[in-house]
């Protein structure tokens, strides 16, 4: 008998087959015109009245044949699916990561729910938000976030003062103008907070994941070369469902 991993290959192309057969019978049965025929003959009633030609209309399906079609497709699909149910039960492994059994003795079945989770822990993770590279930041103990080092900048006003362009004269008066001026009013002193992840941090689960993930892989190949043994549920199926 042939292993699993080798039934799993060949179990979709058969079910996509299967399915597609079994879909195309069961529009074609619920049509009266594909199910019937007919044959009818003209008979003049004197020996020289007009003649015309026969008509008919094939049967297209016969309801026994196509039963038996179906029978025959999915006894093949139950078989097969049974085979790799049947040797899913003893396929098992161990998941080894750095030469340690992380899990042991773990189901095909299940391994293959730890890949997809993996991949989409995987997913989670890569489109986290880094911590800002263009900050220094350390751990505050108080919050648990990470935070900078106060920084500051200064706040300014503006302020008008008159400037003298003329002294005044004996005969003229001094011209003056006022200018705006920029001065510092205080400052803001700021503080970053975030919680997001550091750069460093999240490459190291990635990589993790991604090694986790190839030992599940591994894990999942070598549980699916266990030996298969025959199953023929099928037919005892349809020998009971369509048996006369």
């Amino acid at each position: 008998m042939p292993k699993l991993n080798q039934i799993l290959a060949i179990e979709k192309g058969i079910k996509t087959r299967v399915y597609a057969d079994f879909t195309e019978l069961h529009q074609a049965t619920q049509k009266p015109a594909l199910m019937n025929g007919f044959h009818k003959a003209y008979q003049p009633r004197d020996e020289d009245g007009e003649t015309y030609p026969s008509e008919s209309q094939k049967v297209q399906h016969n309801a026994t044949e196509v039963l038996e079609k179906v029978a025959a497709g999915l006894t093949e699909l139950f078989d097969i699916t049974a085979i790799k149910d049947y040797a899913n039960c003893t396929a098992r492994a161990d998941v080894v990561v750095d030469g340690r059994a992380l899990i042991k003795d773990v189901p095909a079945t299940y391994l293959l729910f730890l890949e997809k989770q993996l991949s989409d822990l995987h997913t989670f993770v890569a489109k986290m938000a880094e911590l800002d590279p263009g900050s220094d930041w350390n751990v505050d103990p108080g919050t648990g976030l990470f935070k900078t080092e106060p920084t500051a900048t200064q706040r300014t006003k503006k302020l008008q003062r008159p400037i003298v362009l003329y002294d005044a004269t004996e005969h003229h008066p001094a011209q003056t103008q006022l200018i705006t001026e920029d001065v510092i009013a205080g400052q803001w002193v700021t503080i970053k907070y975030s919680g997001a992840i550091p750069a460093p941090r999240k490459k190291q689960l990635l990589n993790r994941i991604e090694k986790l993930t190839n030992a599940v892989k591994f894990a999942r190949e070598q549980a699916n070369g266990v030996e298969t043994t025959e199953q023929k549920v099928g037919r005892h199926v349809f020998d009971y469902l369509f048996g006369t």
